[in-house]
C-alpha cells in the first residue's frame, strides 16, 4: 500500500491493520458460509466484517453498488 502524502506512523499503522483485518474477517466469512457454518460464530464474524468494511474506505463504493442493486430490483 502506497501513500500519497506523509501520515504520521501511528495513522499509517492503524490503516494498514484495518485493511487486513477487512481482508482478513472477509475471507474468513467466504469459507465458512461455503461450509454452511450456521452458527453463533459465523454471524459474529459477519458483523465484524460488516463493521470494519463499512469503516473503510469502500464504504462509499459498496453504498453505492447497493444503492443501484435496489433501484434496479425495486417494484415500479
Amino acid at each position: 500500500m502506497r501513500f500519497e502524502r506523509d501520515l504520521p506512523d501511528r495513522e499509517r499503522v492503524t490503516v494498514v491493520l484495518n485493511v487486513s483485518a477487512v481482508v482478513f474477517f472477509g475471507v474468513l466469512l467466504v469459507v465458512l458460509v461455503r461450509r454452511r457454518e450456521a452458527t453463533g460464530f459465523t454471524v459474529c464474524v459477519a458483523v465484524a466484517f460488516g463493521f470494519l468494511l463499512a469503516s473503510s474506505s469502500a464504504a462509499s463504493a459498496v453504498r453505492d453498488v447497493m444503492a443501484a442493486a435496489l433501484t434496479a430490483l425495486a417494484p415500479r
